[in-house]
């Protein structure tokens, strides 16, 4: 295969990928080479993939194809979080798992293989995926491919890197206050958060964090996004709870008119931050050509009390940190040592454990309290139109921990760096960022896309 012809496949989605395939133009372990010499050529750079699947994705890429798999063949990655990949390393980016090699594949794993996927590797993410940068002490920062002194986000950046970089088309992310839709926005991608137990957790989980956590995938293009949850999309048995059926593939929705949507935008933040101008000017921008195509658009806000309902989501958070480094103290059969958390981590871990039982459950009314307050604009309202993040991607190094700062300053300027995007994680509801916007140096901004339940 020529660099040429590698360079051509690099720009072409996931479905196209797959055609060619299915037409025998290319074979999938042409696919899978072309995918690792392109890692090889842009990795040391990015620092985006912290462990190799070459031999088992080339392995896989040399079996017989299922042809009505709806990827046969196409490349892919795992963010190193949350879904397990049967013998193969699993960190979530911290040195208190060490080499951790699980058993068994996580339900969305087989999903993804039945649709035809083939990983080649698994991305960096921060500690526990705690952070909107990708930047673990273990392993170091992921770079941005369009500016690599700027952050990728996170949690899911190392994903978001390796996409943007066209190492793959699509890659897998996971989302518990914005982790797939801010990467998407740093880095000009398509990041779909799907609305709560839309994509199973299982089989270790029923739920996380009383529901926040959405497992997907970052794409460049919609259709790939329709099709792929189409293919891992759906409650797996056990499930605690599961969302309402579509009443149609997301394939075909994307083929179907909307009709005209009611259309509320932002400009201003819940807890009243500022907004860069290249923000607000991607979200005018995108305004203007919803109504261009036809949509009922204004100006409009959801009312509810921010403040409270950031404080409680923080108090999930932070229990759910603690959560996860018990779950994996038990799992591995020891405790953490003093170097073994990142102090970030080990400042939401104690927090976490001094919160008794009801403290939690208090959290929880008042995250659902919220909620209610919110969900009330979408009764006028099909989507809220809001930037995806604050500010375009920030250098390196300004969302971490410094040391001696409180852990919560950190949280707080987390927070006006995304201001929206835990909103859909608190609610259950779906989002998407979409890169609609460039600022005047080359920097990619996303605009959200919020719809109501189901």
């Amino acid at each position: 295969m020529s660099t040429l012809d590698q360079d051509v496949l690099a720009e072409l989605d996931a479905t196209a990928l797959a055609d060619l395939v299915r037409q025998g133009e290319v074979s999938p372990l042409e696919l899978v080479d072309a995918a690792l010499d392109r890692l090889e050529r842009v990795n040391g750079t990015l620092n985006a993939v912290i462990t190799s699947m070459a031999d088992a994705a080339r392995q896989t890429a040399r079996a017989p194809i299922d042809p009505k798999a709806p990827f046969p063949g196409v490349p892919f990655l795992m963010k190193d979080f949350l879904a397990e990949v049967a013998g193969e390393r699993l960190t979530e980016g911290s040195a208190f798992l060490g080499d951790f090699v699980p058993g068994q594949d996580s339900e969305l794993v087989r999903r993804f293989r039945a649709a035809g996927l083939i990983t080649i590797g698994k991305t960096n993410t921060p500690e526990f995926a705690v952070g909107a940068t990708t930047e673990p002490r273990r392993f170091g920062a992921t770079h941005n491919p369009w500016d690599v002194t700027r952050t990728p986000g996170g949690s899911s950046g190392g994903s978001a890197a390796a996409v943007a970089a066209r190492v793959v088309p699509m890659a897998h992310g996971n989302d518990a206050g914005g982790s797939i839709r801010i990467p998407a926005s740093c880095c000009g991608l398509i990041g779909l958060k799907p609305g709560r137990a839309r994509v199973p957790l299982g089989p270790l989980y029923g739920d996380l964090f009383t529901g926040i956590v959405s497992e997907f995938a970052l794409t460049r293009s919609v259709r790939d996004t329709a099709t792929l949850l189409d293919a891992v999309a759906g409650p797996m048995r056990g499930d605690p709870y599961f969302a309402p059926p579509p009443e149609r593939t997301f394939t075909q929705e994307t083929e179907q008119s909307p009709g005209q949507l009611r259309i509320g935008f932002s400009i201003t933040t819940p807890l009243g931050d500022p907004v860069d101008e290249a923000c607000m000017a991607a979200v005018k921008g995108a305004a203007g050509l919803c109504a261009s195509l036809g949509h009922a658009v204004e100006e409009a806000a959801p009312s509810f009390d921010a403040e409270s309902l950031w404080a409680a989501f923080t108090t999930l958070l932070c229990s759910g940190t603690a959560w996860a480094v018990r779950d994996w103290t038990r799992r591995l059969g020891r405790a953490p040592g003093p170097d073994d958390l990142e102090p970030f981590v080990a400042a939401f871990v104690r927090r976490g454990e001094t919160l008794t039982a009801s403290e939690l459950l208090l959290a929880v009314q008042d995250v659902q309290r919220g909620v209610r307050d919110l969900i009330g604009f979408y009764t006028h309202h099909d989507v809220w139109l809001t930037p995806t993040l604050g500010q375009p991607p920030v250098p390196l190094g300004t969302l971490v921990y410094r040391d001696g700062e409180d852990p919560f300053d950190l949280r707080r300027r987390t927070a006006r760096f995304s201001p929206f995007t835990y909103l859909s994680n608190a609610s259950g509801q779906p989002a998407v960022s979409l890169p609609l916007h460039w600022t005047h140096d080359g920097l990619p901004v996303g605009v959200l896309f919020t719809a109501d339940h189901g």
